[in-house]
């Protein structure tokens, strides 16, 4: 029996792709129901900000008929997805959330964008994002700002904050993103869905104009751990047009996640040696923690010196912003953001000892937590110091009683890791007094994407929140009741 199509907008990934496969449901119907949801939400939230619906109806039409001639069907075949609007798309408007960009259609697909449609997932549209992807809180003088469903009067945060949304709020049943300092963890905190930055090259990125830079990365988002790994599947694998693609093939992701965690050692940072965290984030981590216990993990407060994070973050991501848009003219750098302006004043002041001092520090901080880990097999810590925060607060400029010293400063609790390389993953951990999610960054040893998930899994098993869902009333503007 076909399912209700009303049923389908919290299905897993992996429920509805073996819905398809088993020919209980077609792609055509799935893909409907998406646009509908699409339809009936989006105009709350403003997550899918272009969208395709003509040509993903014609895509599913054509998966379906290939299905019906026994044609070879991949891992995603049949299920919607929405591509971060800094993902080029051919045919497709790809803007950069920039007005530098508003009309740009690229000629191209980015890698990506290839991998995934060869295992079958069938484009809607793009997901919003700030301009540039710069800074985590999602909103651009194009599109305007992105809603969390949770609480329609709170950012969503970013970069990858539509993709969150638009998995919250039942839109699509996968997400890809990116993530510099924290733009698939981040918006996954805030938003009650999971995203994982995986360790540089597992998702080779064909377009990158630094291809050996490995602070940004590519990366799935979905609502849970299981189809989080399905996704990361079909974007992981060598690639050699990326020089630092890792040669583990994509299919390593499809194994079980089920593990036995018992005596599994675990460092749990409050606050990674100091940073200010809201008392709402430490609250909620802090009950959280009993899962740990129940699971039979060994947990023990210890933290990494995490000395030369900051300064290093800082000067590589300055400086990799100088080299994308220090050509542009005095005319159309004044129509990026302020915050975009300032951070690309200071890049273009780097020097090329600055840079190295920063891989000097980079490289420090990599060795010290390596030899960290060798007691622990996991660290666990703060995704984001804050939780989600006015959507008319462009960024926050004081987290607990302690001033930001920059519009991405209080997201250190992300970017700290990001310059290590190490993977890290974003997952639901429990909610606010005031009924915002909060997720705990699970942080796995050198390349031990798959670890990570296992960790990740068992935990969300444990725990059993991952099917809360907001409730979107489109005649109750902000708040958002649970469901």
């Amino acid at each position: 029996m076909v399912p209700k199509m009303g049923s389908l907008e919290y299905r897993s990934a992996s429920e509805l792709a073996s819905l398809i496969r088993s020919a209980e449901l077609s792609s055509r119907e799935l893909v409907e129901a998406c646009l509908r949801r699409v339809e009936a939400v989006n105009p709350l939230l403003n997550a899918v900000v272009t969208q395709i619906p003509e040509a993903a109806l014609e895509a599913a039409g054509r998966a379906d008929e290939n299905q019906a001639r026994g044609a070879p069907l991949g891992p995603l075949h049949g299920l919607p997805i929405a591509h971060k609007d800094l993902v080029l798309t051919r045919g497709i408007r790809t803007t950069f959330g920039s007005k530098l960009l508003e009309d740009w259609v690229p000629d191209r697909d980015d890698l990506i964008v290839e991998r995934l449609r060869d295992a079958g997932a069938i484009l809607i549209g793009k997901t919003n994002t700030p301009e540039m992807g710069a800074g985590s809180q999602t909103y651009n003088e194009v599109f305007g700002e992105t809603l969390n469903p949770w609480d329609r009067d709170k950012t969503c945060g970013g970069s990858s904050g539509g993709a969150a949304v638009a998995l919250s709020a039942g839109m699509i049943p996968i997400a890809d993103g990116s993530d510099m300092g924290g733009s698939l963890r981040n918006p996954a905190s805030f938003c009650h869905v999971v995203g994982m930055r995986p360790s540089p090259g597992r998702v080779p990125m064909d377009s990158a104009p630094m291809g050996w830079d490995m602070l940004a990365v590519l990366g799935p988002m979905a609502r849970n751990v299981e189809d989080t790994a399905l996704l990361l599947s079909a974007m992981a694998g060598p690639d050699p047009r990326s020089p630092i693609s890792l040669s583990t093939p994509g299919s390593r992701f499809c194994a079980p996640l089920e593990r036995d965690v018992k005596g599994i050692r675990i460092a749990w940072s409050r606050d990674l040696g100091g940073l200010p965290v809201d008392s709402a984030v430490a609250q909620v981590l802090e009950t959280g923690r009993a899962v740990l216990d129940s699971l039979g993990c060994v947990v023990e407060e210890a933290e990494c010196d995490w000395e030369g994070a900051d300064e290093a973050f800082r000067t590589l991501r300055a400086w990799g912003m100088a080299e994308r848009l220090a050509g542009l003219s005095d005319e159309k750098r004044a129509q990026l953001k302020e915050t975009l302006r300032w951070n690309l004043d200071i890049g273009l002041r780097c020097t090329g000892l600055d840079v190295s001092r920063a891989e000097v520090l980079r490289t420090n901080l990599y060795r010290r937590v390596v030899e960290f880990m060798r007691d622990y097999d996991f660290m666990l810590m703060p995704v984001s110091q804050v939780p989600p925060f006015p959507v008319k607060t462009r960024y926050p400029a004081e987290v607990a009683g302690v001033p930001m010293e920059s519009y991405i400063a209080w997201m250190k609790s992300c970017y700290y890791v990001s310059v290590t390389g190490l993977p890290a993953l974003s997952l639901p951990f429990g909610f606010s007094p005031d009924g915002l999610p909060v997720g705990v960054q699970i942080v796995g040893r050198p390349r031990d994407d798959f670890g990570v998930l296992q960790l990740a899994w068992a935990i969300e098993n444990s725990l059993g929140i991952s099917e809360r869902r907001p409730s979107l009333d489109p005649a109750e503007p902000g708040v958002s009741r649970q469901s």
